[in-house]
């Protein structure tokens, strides 16, 4: 699963997610197997070689549209703030659909 995420930093250790308006970098995390396999960055959304399944937002208020006409799950993070926490929150299912809201 390729999952993309607005990020205020490249710097994979202080990166935390961030307004989609205000991202610095976006990270395309492939996650496979339960795992982290990979984590891309590109100054566009639609930057990478691979279309992402999945956008992490985190709050309902963001514009997702672009997101969702790519056919994309829009997923929220409320409470998880760094690339680890938002692996850990969509492995266990943690993150919102933003549809629920």
């Amino acid at each position: 699963m390729l999952v993309l995420v607005p990020m205020d930093s490249q710097e994979l250790q202080k990166a935390k997610i961030t307004k989609v308006f205000e991202a610095k970098t976006w990270a395309q995390l492939r996650i496979e197997e339960g795992a982290l396999v990979e984590v891309l960055h590109s100054d566009v959304y639609d930057g990478f070689e691979n279309w992402s399944e999945a956008a992490v937002v985190n709050s309902n208020s963001e514009p997702v549209m672009d997101f969702m006409n790519m056919s994309m799950i829009v997923l929220v993070a409320h409470t998880q703030h760094t690339i680890d926490e938002i692996v850990e929150a969509y492995l266990f299912r943690e993150l919102h659909d933003l549809a629920a809201y």
